[in-house]
């Protein structure tokens, strides 16, 4: 199978194209969703680590890396989402503003007695599921979480650690869904899910808004460092909840001046991708297996929030073989000069990768670099999802040179 597949998504800077609504991604809701975030037990911005040699080595002024694995001490960014989503569905349940709803509220003996007893329930690969489950934990309520098969057991480990009620199933990851949404019907279960569809999307997005603290603390960090914005964004898509969210909050900050973003898939499950292919305006599934290292990412149904918002906003689309994701394990794993080591697992450091591969093969996607402009005076940002959430897979690629690149 061929290294990459790319799509240039003309529509996105088309001032003629009727532009999707980025209703929910207003600086006063990511405001909210910032000092909730901040409420929490022992939160800190994550690092943004400035490659400085691996932007000298690459040609480019800067390349810029937020890591997602000092996250809560969770080694991932997911809680980000399901932390915000059961706080705002607490504060409707309860009927209050949600800016009265700091965490220690939350926790207090006065809200769980209003509140009683609650189980949330999800499908995750991993990531997604432990930040629900630690959410729920916290809160002295329940979570029940379904795995797809082929999970890695380290993630199941530690998502059983936070206290839920997890099964590993012979389903793919929207099947697994949809075994999640049957047990919210019969049961009256709360369901956390980031994938969206008609008739299911005020908690998706509550969880799409929940990611936008990454941006937030990334534009806090540029302004504190004196240094400009981005001029290219490369965001990881499963569903597409996460490069949706940075995607809207991007979109609304800086309008048409935004930076040209890239949004990176395995070819495994290019739902994202296939989807910008068509170019009829509507989401594509992918089926099968969805075959990839990139478990994260390994979802073939978009969310439909996240679908619209890429489709008129985000202006690439590469579907990618899982040797790019190892390329950029191993390149964060093994830094240029005096760079900060990163450990990014499979679907972190996918983005990372990409740049690298691009920026080096130069004449061979020679067509696809001239459409990006990506030159001296470029600024480059990706964000590593998540650290080594599978210490297994990730040797496997650093240590033994699993998907070598060809």
């Amino acid at each position: 199978m061929e290294l990459l597949k790319w799509v240039h998504n003309k529509k996105s800077r088309d001032a003629e194209y009727k532009k999707s609504e980025l209703s929910g991604f207003s600086s006063e809701e990511m405001k909210e969703v910032y000092n909730f975030h901040k409420s929490l037990p022992d939160y800190r911005a994550t690092p943004l680590v400035d490659l400085k040699t691996l932007a000298s080595y690459y040609g480019v002024k800067k390349v810029w890396l937020k890591d997602e694995s000092k996250r809560f001490g969770l080694n991932a960014f997911k809680v980000l989402g399901g932390s915000y989503a059961i706080g705002k569905y607490l504060s409707k349940k309860l009927n209050r503003d949600m800016k009265n709803l700091p965490f220690n509220v939350l926790i207090s003996d006065e809200v769980k007695k209003q509140l009683g007893d609650v189980t949330f329930v999800t499908a995750t690969d991993g990531n997604h599921g432990r930040g629900v489950a630690w959410m729920a934990a916290r809160l002295r309520q329940k979570s029940v979480v379904y795995m797809p098969k082929g999970s890695a057991q380290m993630r199941f480990d530690a998502i059983a650690r936070e206290g839920a009620d997890v099964s590993i199933t012979d389903l793919n990851y929207d099947d697994a869904v949809r075994l999640a949404n049957k047990g919210a019907q019969d049961h009256g279960w709360i369901m956390v899910q980031d994938t969206a569809w008609d008739g299911y999307e005020e908690i998706p997005l509550w969880i799409m808004q929940g990611y936008s603290t990454i941006i937030n603390e990334v534009v806090e960090q540029l302004e504190a460092a004196k240094e400009e914005k981005p001029t290219h964004v490369f965001l990881q898509a499963g569903v597409g909840s996460f490069a949706g969210a940075v995607q809207g909050y991007l979109a609304h900050l800086y309008g048409d001046d935004r930076p040209v973003t890239v949004i990176c898939e395995p070819h495994g499950a290019n739902c994202i991708y296939k989807s910008m292919e068509a170019d009829d305006g509507n989401p594509h599934n992918v089926t099968g297996d969805l075959t990839t290292i990139m478990a994260g990412l390994a979802c073939g149904e978009p969310n439909t929030i996240s679908w619209k918002i890429l489709r008129d906003n985000a202006d690439f689309s590469v579907s990618c073989d899982d040797q790019v994701a190892a390329r950029g394990m191993r390149v964060l794993s093994s830094p240029l000069g005096n760079d900060a080591r990163v450990i990014s697992g499979e679907s972190g450091a996918v983005g990372l990768g990409l740049f690298t591969i691009l920026s080096e093969k130069k004449e061979e996607y020679k067509e696809l670099m001239n459409e990006l402009k990506i030159d001296e005076n470029s600024r480059i940002l990706c964000i590593s999802t998540e650290g080594d959430t599978d210490v297994e897979g990730f040797k496997n690629v650093v240590w033994n040179g699993a998907y070598p690149n060809k």
